[in-house]
Formats: structure tokens, sequence, C-alpha cells
């Protein structure tokens, strides 16, 4: 194989009540990657696209790349790859835009080396690209992309420990992004270091629920969990409009609503798909009520990651 394409899928973090812990995979949006090996050693970028030029084409500050970089260097391989990068999503979502590149570079120079190594073991090398990207190299985002699926993060030490959890076949998710950016360090940076046992206790809880919830398919007990009472009080503030778009989430059907990973994008979850494009035409209308124009992504849980195209 001299040359493979890949998609690699969007994916929510946080899931409401799971901060750090809980990330889902979705069908759309995503990012596509082009390899192709070349003679000379050495990571080289040939083009991006769908990032209004805002990506650099420096292997050395391109999430995509560190990935690659950091597998190449543990495979002790000096193969040189050319690359071609599509952007499929916007900057700075809060849909794993930067976690869907390192995947789909990582996972499709392992297919182009002839799978030296196990799907769920490149992850470490992902995280990498998420460690570049918002300073911590977190996996609730490149955990979802690259194995597809609901995660977990039991934790990161002193092993990284990811459990993939069943969800119900007929649940759907809907995905608003309006049409403002939100930086994933501010939005981390805002955040409160500690938190009230109230508080704690009462998102365990949420926690234990929404799991319980999603594999025994107790759409009220997944609707109930829903809630995350220490994040999204503080980062709603950088949505305009947040408590109306979730409200008429809720009341067009949703199970629940809240911010995907930092923001800006907005998920509900639903019963069905036709609650589910119900519940986006709602939330779209809610924020073009305050002068934001807005993205709507529906989609089952993506349970393959990322796949060859081409």
């Amino acid at each position: 194989m001299e040359s493979i394409k890949v998609f690699a899928p969007a994916t929510v973090a946080n899931v409401a009540c799971g901060f750090d812990i809980f990330g889902f995979a979705v069908d759309n949006p995503g990012d596509e990657i082009i390899l192709r090996k070349k003679v000379t050693p050495g990571l080289e970028i040939v083009k991006i696209e769908g990032d209004q030029g805002r990506l650099s084409l420096d292997p050395e500050k391109n999430t995509a790349c560190i990935s690659m970089l950091a597998y190449l260097k543990h495979l002790n391989a000096n193969q040189g790859i050319s690359i071609e990068l599509r952007k499929k999503m916007p900057l700075g979502s809060g849909l794993g835009s930067s976690a869907a590149s390192s995947v789909a570079g990582v996972f499709a120079l392992n297919e182009l080396m002839g799978r030296p190594m196990d799907q769920i073991d490149l992850l470490p090398f992902a995280m990498e690209g998420e460690r570049f990207a918002s300073g911590t190299p977190h996996a609730d985002n490149v955990a979802p992309s690259l194995l597809g699926g609901f995660i977990a993060i039991r934790s990161y030490e002193p092993k990284l420990d990811v459990v993939k959890i069943d969800t119900p076949a007929e649940l759907f998710a809907t995905i608003v992004h309006p049409q403002i950016e939100v930086n994933t360090r501010d939005a981390r940076n805002i955040l409160r270091k500690e938190t009230s046992l109230k508080n704690t206790i009462t998102q365990m809880g949420n926690v234990a629920g929404l799991v319980a919830g999603l594999m025994k398919g107790d759409y009220g007990l997944i609707s109930r969990s829903l809630v995350d009472v220490i994040i999204e009080p503080v980062r709603s503030i950088l949505i305009p409009g947040f408590d109306e778009v979730k409200h008429a989430a809720i009341e067009a059907g949703a199970l629940g609503c809240s911010i995907s990973g930092a923001g800006p994008s907005m998920f509900a979850l639903s019963k069905d798909r036709d609650t589910a494009k119900k519940v986006g035409e709602a939330m779209q209308r809610a924020f073009a009520s305050v002068q934001i124009e807005s993205e709507i992504y529906v989609s089952s849980i993506n349970q393959n990651g990322p796949v060859v195209i081409g």
C-alpha cells in the first residue's frame, strides 16, 4: 500500500455530567486525511482544506502530525509521508476537531505501515495531539473517535483505562453548532478548581445513572441523569442564548441537552431520529432568536470510529 484515505468522526465529550470521562462518536461531521509514502524521510503537509488558512503546515505544529511523529518514534521508523488534511468540521466547535485529525492521522499511518499495532494501542499517540491542542492529553474526544461508540475514561493514572458502554440502537444525537467560537483553553481556565461535596455527590449519582440508563435502555433514567451541576453552570455563560436553546430542546422532546465538549456546540439526546430532527430545528430557532446562525447535525451513536474510504 502506497497511499490511503481515512475518515475519522467528530465527537461529543463530557456528555453533561461526565467531564473529561465521557465521550461518544457521531456519524458526521468528521475529518479526512490522505497519506502517501515518499522516498525521503519525514512528514510533509502538502495541503490543508477547510481551515480557512488557520492551521500550520509545519508538522511540529499540527495535531495530526504530532500524533504521527510520536507513533513513528515509538516504532523507530523513518518512513517519509506526505499529508493532505481535509477539515470537515468547524475549528473550535467543541466537536473534537483536533481529536479527529489526530485519530485520522495515526490510524491511517498504522494502516499504511501494515497495521503493526492494535487499534486501541494507538490511543496514547492520538492523545499527544490533544496535549498540543489544549495543553492536556485528555482522551474523552480521541478515545471515542478512535474506538467508536460511547466511551468512559475510568482512569489516566497509573494506567489509561477506557471502557466502551453499550447504548440503545434507537438513541440519536442532535448537535447544533452556533457561528461563534469558544477557545478550549479559555473554557478550561474559567473552571473552578474545587467544588462542594454536595455537587460532587450529585454529579457522581448522575454519572452512575447515565451509565446504567444507557446499558439498560432506560430512557427515563438517561433523561434524569443528563444533568451537570459543576461544569455547565460556568461554561454556559460563554454561549449566548444557552438557556433558551436548552429549554427549546427539552420542549421538543429531547431526553437532555448540554454543552458539547468545551462548546460552543450544544448536543441533545433523543429516543429516535424524527425527534432528534425536531429537536435540532427547535434549537436552531432558539439560536436565531438571539441573532446567531447555526448548523445542525443529526446522528446515531457511531460505533465504527475511523474508516478507510480510499
